[in-house]
């Protein structure tokens, strides 16, 4: 039986979303996944679609007659069962990331309000196995926990206009991964050659929820070599 603290609220006149009080770990994010797969199997006629986040699961279903105290009643009784250790099969994921020159336009900044030399901003950066949460903000945009605290630096007072795709930021207590050129308002401190999100793969993002990432630091040489390289094409080359 799960012991997590959670309510259900109406979000709009056709959805509804369950919010859970605990705070944001991996054993919440590996709740909130399967629920999100429990609802996609049980209410697929009803649902248009399901959008998992930090603490939340948000259900936008068909705006017909009963659909919401249905869905109410039928969440109580999926939350009451436990949930599966191995539900999903978590992959590693090797991500190289270029920390110099062009490719970490803010690092200087970020090791300046840390209190860090860049080259310590950079060891702390990569150390860790980042987890994926969640996925949101734009297509492919990976949410990752487990940076090292020493790291952590508010937001840009005025956003970038424009962010190039693969860019690793730092906002807060976070770190992330941009899988498009987009505006932003993190500090980059670095940038991948792989692309991330490429909608015409069967399975469009490099990642997905609980699954672990690991920053490799590479020159400028090699972000020029790897450029454009999709993450299968990488692990084909490592291999020949």
């Amino acid at each position: 039986m799960s012991t997590l603290s959670f309510s259900i609220v109406a979000n709009g006149d056709a959805g509804l979303t369950v919010l859970f009080a605990e705070p944001i770990s991996e054993p919440l994010s590996r709740q909130i996944l399967w629920l999100s797969k429990a609802c996609k199997r049980q209410f697929a006629e009803q649902l248009i679609d399901v959008i998992p986040a930090y603490q939340s699961l948000t259900l936008l279903y068909h705006p017909s007659a009963n659909n919401y105290q249905m869905l109410q009643e039928a969440l109580q009784l999926i939350l009451q069962q436990p949930v599966p250790q191995d539900d999903y099969q978590a992959k590693n994921i090797h991500i190289p990331v270029c920390y110099q020159g062009e490719y970490a336009p803010d690092l200087s900044s970020v090791a300046e309000s840390c209190g860090l030399s860049s080259q310590e901003v950079i060891a702390l950066h990569f150390a860790p196995e980042y987890l994926v949460h969640m996925l949101g903000f734009s297509p492919g945009f990976l949410y990752l926990g487990g940076m090292a605290k020493a790291l952590r630096c508010a937001r840009k007072a005025i956003p970038a206009t424009s962010v190039p795709a693969g860019s690793v930021g730092i906002g807060g207590n976070q770190t992330g991964i941009y899988p498009q050129a987009s505006p932003g308002g993190w500090h980059i401190i670095g940038r991948t050659p792989l692309t991330l999100f490429d909608p015409n793969r069967a399975q469009p993002c490099i990642a997905n929820p609980l699954d672990k990432i690991i920053f490799e630091p590479i020159s400028p040489q090699d972000f020029v070599r790897l450029s454009g390289t999709s993450l299968s094409d990488l692990r084909l080359r490592e291999k020949a």
